[in-house]
């Protein structure tokens, strides 16, 4: 299977080469079918390998960071299996709130109730922030 095709190739790098840092929603899930490993994916440096994403490897503790393409291109299983791209995921929200959803659930997950609450707590977080000085000044 290809990991990346030249749609999400084209998506990520975008999203890697924007100027500012952005929250993207994730571009492609990546996984493992003979483990609990799962990558969820929202850029590609302009080496055409790096990619950022949420990472986790299955000890309970997703993060946030970087892997190579070529590296799991090449990752075989127990049963000669090769990491595969999940052909139906559809993000439905930012990254941060699948990392939030993540480190409270110790793994990645698509669970509806635990990615609306952490939603809603990034959110709640997010306004309780002091205002801007540039806003504060008008």
């Amino acid at each position: 299977m290809i990991l990346i095709t030249d749609e999400l190739r084209a998506r990520l790098l975008a999203n890697g080469a924007a100027d500012t840092e952005t929250d993207h929603a994730p571009v492609v899930k990546l996984f493992d079918s003979t483990g609990p490993a799962t990558w969820l994916l929202t850029e590609l440096d302009a080496d055409g390998d790096t990619l950022f994403g949420l990472c986790d490897l299955g000890f309970g503790f997703p993060e946030l960071g970087s892997v190579s393409l070529a590296e799991l291109e090449t990752v075989k299983g127990p049963l000669g299996l090769g990491i595969e791209r999940d052909l139906h995921f559809k993000a439905r929200f930012p990254l941060s709130v699948y990392a939030r959803a993540a480190r409270s659930a110790g793994q990645i997950t698509e669970a509806e109730r635990l990615l609306r609450q952490a939603a809603e707590a990034l959110a709640k977080s997010h306004s309780e922030l002091p205002p801007d000085a540039a806003e504060q000044r008008r």
